[in-house]
């Protein structure tokens, strides 16, 4: 491991006698800043670019040295069997990795070329451009769904009039694809919409601090086929404004949704790394590496 590397500063567990790379020490931590309110401004889709990362959970290595660019307003599929590292490194796209007490990762993770790792940037300046959809639906049960979509700007610090914040909710739930089935009771709970209902508040809940990345961790998992089916509609709308990460374990989802497609894969309990990526059509129609030809085809995973 070279001294340049970027870490991020999560105490990982003591030493158990494991043989193998040892996780870096962190040389920073996590500042938490006051926030300051500022006007949104409109958001434009951004590359995203993960750079030889490495990461840990304790002792136990769980990717080894994965870089991949993900394209401004394109939509990339992270494929690959259970345990091979996709949601881990999903979650280190956005900060997430960090919350788990015993995790630890190396490499860089740039947006449009600046490091989200770096100590001078914020915590809630990386959440609010690179936004989070998580595998089960997760609005706040106490809110009304107009609450629930407006909650992130709090949290964020910024500050719209009232107007503004009803603009705001109408617009985001018509790209999440659920004003017409909300407008009517935008003050009714959040918690009392069906599955893939919630799921969609929460995208909208995501849009509204105008995210420049969506990453969404397996978002249809949990639904129905009619609900799978309109939030791949919303995916493929909202792609000219945002760029979306998806993981998924559904093939067919990842040949309707995306242009890119990145295929991970932990043999026989090394790390995970990504075996091949590039366009979504080439990589299911002729793959290069005869691993993921089995797996596109059925025969593992």
């Amino acid at each position: 491991m070279t001294d340049d590397i970027t870490t991020v500063e999560v105490i990982p567990e003591s030493p158990d006698g494991q043989e193998g790379i040892r996780p870096p020490r962190f040389g920073r931590g996590i500042q938490q800043q006051p926030f300051q309110a500022a006007e949104p401004e409109p958001a434009t889709p951004a590359t995203l670019e993960g750079r030889n990362i490495t990461a840990w959970f304790g002792d136990h290595q769980v990717l080894d040295r994965v870089s991949l660019t993900m394209e401004a307003g394109v939509i990339t599929s992270l494929i690959g069997p259970s345990g091979c590292g996709k949601s881990t490194f999903l979650r280190i796209l956005n900060r997430m990795h960090e919350l788990v007490p015993s995790a630890s990762l190396a490499g860089e993770v740039l947006l449009d070329g600046d490091d989200i790792y770096d100590p001078a940037r914020k915590l809630v300046d990386a959440r609010k451009q690179i936004g989070m959809v998580f595998q089960k639906p997760n609005p706040f049960p106490a809110m009304s769904i107009y609450d629930n979509v407006i909650a992130g700007l709090k949290l964020t610090g910024v500050r719209v009039s009232h107007g503004e914040k009803d603009e705001l909710v109408e617009s985001c739930l018509v790209k999440a694809g659920l004003w017409n089935e909300v407008k009517d009771r935008l003050r009714a709970p959040g918690a009392g919409l069906s599955g893939g209902q919630q799921q969609r508040l929460c995208i909208a809940r995501s849009l509204a601090v105008r995210p420049r990345v969506l990453l969404m961790d397996e978002p249809c998992s949990a639904l129905d086929p009619t609900s799978t089916r309109v939030i791949e509609e919303t995916m493929l709308e909202l792609a000219h404004e945002v760029t979306i990460v998806i993981v998924t374990h559904n093939m067919q989802q990842a040949q309707r949704v995306s242009q890119q497609c990145a295929f991970f894969l932990a043999a026989q309990g090394t790390p995970g790394t990504i075996i091949e990526h590039g366009d979504t059509e080439a990589m299911f129609a002729d793959p290069i590496d005869p691993r993921t030809h089995d797996y596109v085809s059925g025969r593992f995973g």
